[in-house]
């Protein structure tokens, strides 16, 4: 479902990249492991198209990315959901779910307000208030399921167990669960091993830019 071969990437004249390659499938929980600065946010923002890779192929259901606009590869049906979470905190939760709504598409399980809510049932009494009102664990709840209303096949992660109490935790793991047995190929890039051992399937190491082993 997302592959990528040969990835060099990086900020201005720094390369934070050095021929990173990765896969996952559909119904696939695969975790990028690392310290920080070790490149997985960036891996994942070149994926998405928010850094254009210097070299290499990021490839989305058999199709070729690398080059295109982050909105343009958000509608072919692969999600991101950013470290910092971005919600529209002037909107309500209903707003943010509804800014994020993208037709059914083939091959990738639909996700309605009502699916969403059994996912995350802590946003159903939260449906009219203010996003900016949310705790961190509620915000990151927001924000998978605002990416997940777009109806994605694939979905990137960015260290989404970072700074959540326990229980929001657990609500993460349970969700993307979930989402691997919707057949959705999960991506998420992470510190916390234990979290990453809890739901993927398999892993890679990420040292100053490199692939260093996988499991």
């Amino acid at each position: 479902m997302l592959e990528v071969a040969g990835l060099n990437a990086g900020y201005g004249r720094a390369q934070v990249l050095f021929g990173v390659a990765l896969a996952a499938g559909a119904g696939e929980v695969v975790a990028l492991l690392g310290r920080n600065g070790a490149g997985k946010s960036t891996t994942l923002k070149a994926a998405i198209g928010l850094i254009r890779p210097a070299a290499g192929e990021v490839r989305f259901d058999g199709r070729r990315i690398d080059g295109l606009e982050p909105y343009e590869i958000a509608r072919l049906g692969l999600g991101y959901v950013p470290e910092e979470r971005r919600i529209f905190t002037d909107l309500t939760v209903a707003e943010n779910l509804e800014v994020g709504r993208q037709p059914p598409r083939a091959g990738a399980p639909a996700w309605s307000l009502q699916k969403l809510l059994q996912l995350f049932p802590a946003l159903g009494a939260m449906l009219q208030r203010r996003a900016g009102s949310l705790s961190g664990g509620e915000q990151q709840m927001l924000c998978i399921a605002r990416t997940l209303a777009g109806n994605p096949g694939a979905i990137l992660l960015d260290e989404p167990s970072e700074g959540l109490a326990p229980v929001v935790v657990d609500q993460v793991a349970r969700a993307i669960l979930e989402l691997k047995a919707a057949g959705v190929a999960v991506l998420l890039a992470e510190q916390n091993r234990a979290f990453a051992r809890r739901v993927a399937d398999r892993s890679y190491t990420l040292a100053k830019g490199r692939i260093r082993d996988g499991e």
